[in-house]
């Protein structure tokens, strides 16, 4: 992994979000990369279950300030960082009043999923987009994590795909098992075409589930990594028909090797 530069975009990360799959494996993958001589960049967002002081959060003037248009809505951006104590790694948080103040990450105290979820993620997607686009740095591989993240493979190769900084940037998806039920938005397919994303490449996300989401992800990725013993036999089917490098469950005290091997050989090759 020696001088690659890897983009990490996690919709949960440990230490700021209790550890389950997708939080401990946002950490640990970039800290193997870390260790193994890349550079990385990790983006989350800031939700507002996160305690700033404990964990030393501060915002980027020089990043913060532009307006994203949302569903025909400006929202401001805020940037974030802190430093994971003992990694020296920084993390960058993309944050807004309306979409993250809330102490929650993706669900009301009664279990209901948050009904602007699908508004959350566009803006995250575009917001880190924004966000290395001013920091002019160009990502070999941009490796995405959980569900929340997952439309960044779609606005990455339909809405900045005349972007020259990520030209030669991989998608690496990592796929996890099913993490909420039900269904986000009906309207989340007119949001993203708004951003001139044609309906007729997301109609699946007309009934935007958990499922429905990760194989547009998996639809836009460049290569996947089966991040969980248990990925819903739908989701599964939808992978092994593309034509794409698939790294299938590695556990993660063995995951290491079985990463870097995957990014060199299959990814970068």
């Amino acid at each position: 992994m020696n001088g690659k530069k890897i983009l990490f975009v996690s919709s949960e990360l440990v230490p700021y979000l209790p550890e389950n799959e997708v939080s401990l494996m946002s950490y640990e993958t970039p800290r193997m990369v870390n260790s193994n001589g890349g550079q990385i960049r990790i983006f989350m967002p800031r939700y507002g279950n996160i305690n700033e002081r404990r964990h030393q959060l501060h915002e980027v003037i020089r990043l913060s300030g532009m307006n994203l248009v949302i569903n025909d809505m400006d929202m401001p951006l805020i940037i974030k960082v802190a430093s994971i104590p003992k990694e020296r790694i920084q993390v960058y948080f993309i944050d807004n009043e309306e979409y993250f103040k809330r102490k929650a990450t993706f669900t009301d105290k009664q279990g209901n999923l948050f009904p602007d979820n699908d508004q959350r993620a566009i803006f995250f997607a575009k917001g880190v987009m924004e966000t290395v686009k001013k920091l002019n740095w160009s990502p070999d591989i941009i490796h995405v994590h959980g569900w929340m993240a997952s439309l960044l493979p779609l606005y990455l190769k339909k809405y900045y795909s005349d972007e020259p900084l990520f030209a030669d940037s991989k998608i690496v998806l990592s796929v996890y098992g099913k993490t909420f039920e039900g269904s986000l938005d009906k309207d989340m397919v007119k949001r993203i075409s708004f951003d001139g994303i044609p309906e007729e490449e997301i109609a699946s996300l007309g009934d935007p589930t958990y499922n429905n989401l990760l194989k547009v992800a998996v639809d836009y990725s460049d290569a996947v990594i089966l991040a969980s013993e248990d990925i819903p036999a739908e989701l599964e089917d939808h992978i092994t028909n593309q034509e794409k490098p698939v790294l299938s469950y590695v556990p993660v005290q063995e995951f290491e090797e079985a990463y870097a091997n995957f990014y060199n050989t299959e990814v970068l090759k």
